[in-house]
């Protein structure tokens, strides 16, 4: 069981963690638009931060994979978020922007792998499922505070001061860090003689060739595809129903999921551990084509608000899920890391697709119907995990076709 000091200092990690990035949020675009940038421009930037992070999950998840300190790599990916910060408050003009963009792009694909990585040498496989539904309840409940906070300061003292304060967010985020030991990171004693041996690194072929890859790589991206694009178009549609009032029925679909997540993920977790990655999998694509089909009927306000909580479901499922499955499908390797930039990646291309899919049907076929598609493709991502997904949980990896080898964790860093 791992240390107590360093279990509660991880959850405070995943809680200013989601503060920082929650300041690079839809705040750059109206922090942008008040230093007197068009939209072509905050759509340039914005679309370089987006195609950073699309290109850098697999090379960054790699770079996590090579290095057995792993702290040293969350502290590194905190100082440059805090130094993107700090040049979108300073100089908010082309180039600055432009390289802001891109090294936050590229930090947070550090990020996310390496603090996954921590929690899996901190508490071990068998304790990995519960482990990340804390993650992600932590994530959650800093995601809706700082939303709020840094909605006050933007509205109340400046648009740069949001920036000022997501860098200054990042110094709690590093102690919390200083917290974990390096000595509960340190190699345990092996259980049995095949733990002894060095995971086999393995090839990007081979780990693009796994079923259980593939399949949850499809499953990630049709997710994105069905998810992505949901809120934004709600947003637009509410807007031009409710005018000033927007901006309140937005905040509170935004609030209502994270409450979910932060109510359900440890949960999932302790499920996905008792009963199986399958049958939670399942539970949280399911909620996709029910939330769709019922943003196509549903224009209440408050009727918005309930719906958008079904995306909770999915986030607190995709929160737990993708890293789990990467340490179950990378077993005997080390290839975790890579492997959650594989999936970063196709979720990424899925809702690339999203947005541009579903405002085109919204504008040459009304909003129900672009709904009603994106529902489908959720139905899509919930029939492709139920035909092809196998399990891969510990106990069910035995079986035929199934590699029942030890799983390997990331390399342990130096005590």
């Amino acid at each position: 069981m791992a240390p107590r000091r360093s279990e509660r200092a991880l959850d405070w990690l995943n809680f200013f963690v989601a503060d920082v990035q929650t300041g690079f949020g839809p705040f750059i675009a109206v922090y942008l638009a008040t230093q007197e940038w068009t939209e072509f421009q905050i759509g340039l930037a914005l679309s370089l931060g987006t195609l950073t992070a699309l290109v850098s999950q697999v090379p960054a998840g790699m770079v996590v994979d090579a290095t057995p300190r792993k702290r040293l790599a969350v502290f590194a990916a905190l100082v440059s978020l805090a130094l993107s910060a700090l040049v979108l408050a300073a100089w908010p003009t082309t180039l600055p922007v432009m390289a802001s963009e891109v090294l936050h792009g590229f930090a947070s694909c550090v990020l996310a792998p390496a603090v996954a990585a921590i929690s899996l040498v901190l508490v071990g496989r068998a304790g990995l499922g519960e482990r990340l539904g804390r993650n992600a309840r932590y994530r959650a409940l800093g995601n809706g505070l700082s939303a709020g906070l840094m909605g006050a300061v933007g509205a109340w003292v400046s648009g740069a001061a949001v920036f000022w304060l997501t860098a200054a967010l990042t110094l709690p985020a590093m102690l919390a860090l200083s917290r974990i030991r390096a000595g509960d990171l340190a190699p345990r004693p092996a259980a049995t003689p095949q733990e002894e041996a060095a995971p086999d690194p393995g090839s990007l072929r081979d780990l693009l060739r796994s079923r259980g890859v593939l399949v949850f790589s499809g499953c990630c991206a049709l997710f994105a595809l069905s998810n992505a694009a949901m809120l934004p178009l709600a947003g637009t549609e509410v807007t031009a129903r409710t005018g000033s009032m927007a901006n309140l029925v937005i905040a509170a679909c935004i609030v209502a999921p994270q409450l979910v997540v932060a109510l359900i993920s440890p949960w999932m977790g302790r499920l996905a551990e008792r009963r199986g990655r399958r049958l939670v999998l399942l539970l949280g694509l399911g909620a996709l084509p029910v939330r769709g089909l019922l943003l196509a009927v549903i224009d209440h306000p408050f009727g918005l608000v309930l719906v958008q909580a079904l995306d909770g479901i999915g986030a607190a499922v995709f929160g737990v899920l993708l890293p789990l499955l990467a340490a179950d499908l990378t077993r005997g390797t080390n290839r975790f890391n890579t492997c959650m930039g594989v999936f970063g990646l196709a979720a990424g291309l899925g809702a690339t697709v999203s947005t541009t899919a579903a405002g085109f049907l919204a504008a040459e076929f009304g909003a129900g119907v672009a709904f009603t598609a994106l529902a489908g493709a959720g139905l899509a991502a919930l029939a492709l995990a139920w035909g092809a997904m196998p399990e891969t949980a510990p106990d069910a990896a035995a079986g035929p076709g199934q590699d029942a080898r030890p799983a390997a964790q990331p390399a342990r860093e130096p005590a």
